[in-house]
Protein backbone atom coordinates (compact mmCIF):
# COMPACT_ATOMS: atom_id res chain seq x y z
CA UNK A 1 0.00 0.00 0.00
CA UNK A 2 1.44 3.31 -1.06
CA UNK A 3 2.20 5.27 2.77
CA UNK A 4 1.50 8.51 1.18
CA UNK A 5 -2.43 7.87 0.03
CA UNK A 6 -4.53 9.27 2.60
CA UNK A 7 -7.53 7.06 3.93
CA UNK A 8 -10.56 8.68 5.75
CA UNK A 9 -11.75 7.61 9.07
CA UNK A 10 -15.13 7.51 7.78
CA UNK A 11 -17.64 6.26 5.69
CA UNK A 12 -19.96 8.19 3.64
CA UNK A 13 -24.04 6.96 4.23
CA UNK A 14 -25.42 4.83 1.54
CA UNK A 15 -28.72 5.69 -0.33
CA UNK A 16 -30.19 2.93 2.17
CA UNK A 17 -28.51 4.57 5.27
CA UNK A 18 -29.93 8.02 4.38
CA UNK A 19 -33.32 6.88 3.84
CA UNK A 20 -32.91 5.17 7.63
CA UNK A 21 -31.89 8.38 9.17
CA UNK A 22 -33.99 10.17 7.73
CA UNK A 23 -37.10 7.98 8.93
CA UNK A 24 -35.65 7.86 12.27
CA UNK A 25 -36.71 11.69 12.75
CA UNK A 26 -39.92 11.56 11.67
CA UNK A 27 -42.13 12.21 14.86
CA UNK A 28 -45.11 10.00 15.58
CA UNK A 29 -48.50 11.19 13.78
CA UNK A 30 -46.93 13.59 10.77
CA UNK A 31 -48.54 14.06 7.49
CA UNK A 32 -45.27 13.43 5.02
CA UNK A 33 -45.04 13.27 1.20
CA UNK A 34 -41.74 11.72 -0.66
CA UNK A 35 -40.44 13.35 -3.38
CA UNK A 36 -38.54 11.13 -6.08
CA UNK A 37 -35.49 9.32 -5.47
CA UNK A 38 -33.78 8.44 -2.26
CA UNK A 39 -36.90 9.79 -0.22
CA UNK A 40 -39.51 7.34 -1.65
CA UNK A 41 -37.50 4.88 0.15
CA UNK A 42 -37.68 6.72 4.04
CA UNK A 43 -41.29 4.68 3.81
CA UNK A 44 -39.07 1.64 4.11
CA UNK A 45 -37.80 2.71 7.40
CA UNK A 46 -40.02 4.11 9.57
CA UNK A 47 -39.63 2.55 13.09
CA UNK A 48 -41.62 -0.04 14.04
CA UNK A 49 -45.20 1.04 16.14
CA UNK A 50 -44.65 4.69 14.94
CA UNK A 51 -47.25 5.68 12.59
CA UNK A 52 -46.38 8.45 10.04
CA UNK A 53 -49.09 8.97 7.12
CA UNK A 54 -47.23 9.37 3.72
CA UNK A 55 -48.95 11.31 0.72
CA UNK A 56 -48.13 10.99 -2.87
CA UNK A 57 -49.32 14.12 -5.19
CA UNK A 58 -50.67 12.10 -7.76
CA UNK A 59 -53.47 11.12 -5.08
CA UNK A 60 -52.65 8.71 -2.51
CA UNK A 61 -52.62 9.23 1.84
CA UNK A 62 -51.52 6.06 3.37
CA UNK A 63 -48.56 5.23 1.31
CA UNK A 64 -46.55 1.75 2.83
CA UNK A 65 -43.48 0.54 2.29
CA UNK A 66 -42.28 -1.01 -1.27
CA UNK A 67 -44.16 -4.07 -2.49
CA UNK A 68 -42.75 -7.37 -2.79
CA UNK A 69 -42.48 -8.63 -6.34
CA UNK A 70 -45.70 -11.07 -5.58
CA UNK A 71 -47.54 -8.10 -4.35
CA UNK A 72 -47.00 -5.63 -6.70
CA UNK A 73 -50.13 -4.04 -7.78
CA UNK A 74 -49.82 -2.36 -11.24
CA UNK A 75 -52.20 0.30 -11.14
CA UNK A 76 -50.91 1.03 -7.52
CA UNK A 77 -47.96 3.80 -8.40
CA UNK A 78 -46.65 6.90 -7.01
CA UNK A 79 -45.43 10.10 -8.55
CA UNK A 80 -42.61 8.71 -9.40
CA UNK A 81 -44.34 5.58 -11.08
CA UNK A 82 -42.74 3.01 -8.51
CA UNK A 83 -45.11 0.21 -7.24
CA UNK A 84 -46.44 1.50 -3.35
CA UNK A 85 -48.35 -0.66 -1.15
CA UNK A 86 -51.19 1.30 0.69
CA UNK A 87 -51.42 0.95 4.36
CA UNK A 88 -54.85 -0.09 6.38
CA UNK A 89 -57.19 3.04 6.24
CA UNK A 90 -55.10 4.79 2.98
CA UNK A 91 -57.22 6.64 0.38
CA UNK A 92 -57.27 7.82 -3.70
CA UNK A 93 -58.30 10.94 -4.70
CA UNK A 94 -57.90 13.44 -7.65
CA UNK A 95 -54.78 15.17 -8.80
CA UNK A 96 -56.21 18.67 -7.57
CA UNK A 97 -57.74 17.05 -4.20
CA UNK A 98 -54.12 16.60 -3.69
CA UNK A 99 -52.82 19.88 -3.95
CA UNK A 100 -55.08 21.46 -2.42
CA UNK A 101 -53.86 19.59 0.21
CA UNK A 102 -50.33 20.90 -0.40
CA UNK A 103 -51.39 24.59 -1.31
CA UNK A 104 -53.59 24.69 2.19
CA UNK A 105 -50.12 23.95 4.37
CA UNK A 106 -51.57 20.58 5.34
CA UNK A 107 -48.69 18.67 5.43
CA UNK A 108 -46.52 18.72 8.30
CA UNK A 109 -43.28 17.90 6.31
CA UNK A 110 -41.68 16.96 2.54
CA UNK A 111 -38.58 15.08 2.00
CA UNK A 112 -37.13 16.14 -1.38
CA UNK A 113 -33.58 16.00 -3.36
CA UNK A 114 -31.57 18.10 -4.56
CA UNK A 115 -28.72 19.38 -6.62
CA UNK A 116 -27.84 22.31 -4.19
CA UNK A 117 -28.88 23.63 -1.56
CA UNK A 118 -27.91 27.14 -0.16
CA UNK A 119 -26.80 28.68 3.48
CA UNK A 120 -29.60 30.55 3.16
CA UNK A 121 -32.07 27.95 2.71
CA UNK A 122 -32.80 28.24 -1.19
CA UNK A 123 -33.23 24.98 -3.01
CA UNK A 124 -32.67 24.32 -6.71
CA UNK A 125 -33.45 20.71 -7.28
CA UNK A 126 -35.64 20.92 -10.66
CA UNK A 127 -33.13 21.80 -13.80
CA UNK A 128 -28.53 22.22 -14.16
CA UNK A 129 -29.75 24.54 -16.96
CA UNK A 130 -27.71 22.26 -19.18
CA UNK A 131 -27.94 22.54 -23.00
CA UNK A 132 -30.72 19.57 -23.79
CA UNK A 133 -31.36 18.36 -19.96
CA UNK A 134 -35.21 18.39 -19.76
CA UNK A 135 -36.18 20.03 -16.65
CA UNK A 136 -38.09 17.75 -14.23
CA UNK A 137 -39.85 20.02 -11.73
CA UNK A 138 -42.85 17.98 -11.00
CA UNK A 139 -45.00 19.06 -7.97
CA UNK A 140 -41.45 20.68 -6.17
CA UNK A 141 -42.55 24.22 -6.25
CA UNK A 142 -46.05 23.84 -4.78
CA UNK A 143 -44.26 21.25 -2.18
CA UNK A 144 -41.39 23.17 -1.09
CA UNK A 145 -43.85 26.35 -0.31
CA UNK A 146 -47.02 24.21 0.88
CA UNK A 147 -45.36 21.78 3.43
CA UNK A 148 -44.85 23.15 6.92
CA UNK A 149 -41.29 21.75 7.25
CA UNK A 150 -38.86 21.27 3.72
CA UNK A 151 -36.08 18.44 4.18
CA UNK A 152 -33.48 17.70 1.70
CA UNK A 153 -31.70 14.40 1.52
CA UNK A 154 -28.58 14.06 -1.19
CA UNK A 155 -24.99 13.18 -1.49
CA UNK A 156 -22.73 15.52 0.25
CA UNK A 157 -20.81 16.05 -2.88
CA UNK A 158 -21.19 15.51 -7.00
CA UNK A 159 -19.40 12.72 -8.47
CA UNK A 160 -17.18 15.60 -9.44
CA UNK A 161 -16.45 16.48 -5.94
CA UNK A 162 -17.97 19.59 -6.04
CA UNK A 163 -20.07 21.26 -2.86
CA UNK A 164 -23.85 20.77 -2.73
CA UNK A 165 -24.09 23.06 0.57
CA UNK A 166 -23.31 26.35 -0.92
CA UNK A 167 -23.41 30.08 -0.37
CA UNK A 168 -25.46 30.69 -3.27
CA UNK A 169 -27.01 28.28 -5.99
CA UNK A 170 -25.80 28.43 -9.28
CA UNK A 171 -28.52 26.72 -10.65
CA UNK A 172 -32.26 27.67 -11.06
CA UNK A 173 -34.09 27.88 -7.75
CA UNK A 174 -36.93 25.55 -6.96
CA UNK A 175 -37.98 28.12 -4.22
CA UNK A 176 -36.18 30.49 -1.90
CA UNK A 177 -35.79 30.06 1.72
CA UNK A 178 -37.45 27.09 2.15
CA UNK A 179 -35.39 24.14 3.16
CA UNK A 180 -35.17 23.45 6.96
CA UNK A 181 -33.31 20.79 7.34
CA UNK A 182 -30.42 18.59 5.32
CA UNK A 183 -29.80 15.29 5.34
CA UNK A 184 -26.42 14.32 3.57
CA UNK A 185 -24.58 11.32 3.21
CA UNK A 186 -21.64 13.16 5.95
CA UNK A 187 -24.09 15.31 8.32
CA UNK A 188 -27.17 16.04 9.27
CA UNK A 189 -27.72 19.93 9.15
CA UNK A 190 -30.53 22.37 10.00
CA UNK A 191 -30.83 25.82 8.30
CA UNK A 192 -29.93 28.47 10.56
CA UNK A 193 -29.14 32.78 9.90
CA UNK A 194 -25.70 31.93 10.99
CA UNK A 195 -25.10 29.46 7.89
CA UNK A 196 -25.25 25.45 8.15
CA UNK A 197 -25.67 24.32 11.89
CA UNK A 198 -24.34 21.34 12.04
CA UNK A 199 -27.22 17.88 14.16
CA UNK A 200 -24.96 15.24 13.12
CA UNK A 201 -21.96 13.63 11.48
CA UNK A 202 -21.10 10.27 10.51
CA UNK A 203 -18.62 8.54 12.79
CA UNK A 204 -15.10 9.15 12.76
CA UNK A 205 -15.82 12.60 10.67
CA UNK A 206 -14.46 15.74 12.49
CA UNK A 207 -16.24 19.48 11.77
CA UNK A 208 -12.75 20.53 10.25
CA UNK A 209 -13.24 17.93 7.75
CA UNK A 210 -16.89 18.46 7.01
CA UNK A 211 -15.98 21.86 6.66
CA UNK A 212 -13.48 21.05 3.96
CA UNK A 213 -15.65 19.29 1.88
CA UNK A 214 -18.60 22.49 2.44
CA UNK A 215 -18.61 25.43 0.60
CA UNK A 216 -21.46 27.12 3.00
CA UNK A 217 -20.51 28.48 6.19
CA UNK A 218 -21.17 25.73 9.08
CA UNK A 219 -21.71 26.89 12.50
CA UNK A 220 -19.47 24.45 14.64
CA UNK A 221 -21.72 23.46 17.43
CA UNK A 222 -23.54 19.57 17.46
CA UNK A 223 -26.55 20.02 19.80
CA UNK A 224 -27.23 17.43 22.18
CA UNK A 225 -31.11 17.22 20.94
CA UNK A 226 -31.97 17.95 17.07
CA UNK A 227 -34.76 20.18 16.48
CA UNK A 228 -37.25 19.50 14.43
Amino acid sequence: MNSDKKVNAWTPLDRAGLARRVAQDIPEGWYVNLGIGVPTSVANYVPQGREVIFHSENGILGLGPAPLEKDIDPWLVNAGKQYVTLVQGGSYFHHADSFTMIRGKHLDLCVLGAFEVAQNGDLANWSTAKPGAAPAVGGAMDLAVGAKRLWVVMDHMTKEGRPKLVRKCSYPLTAPTCVTRVYTSLAVLDVVPAGFRVVDMVPGLSFRALQQCTEAQLVPEVPATAAV
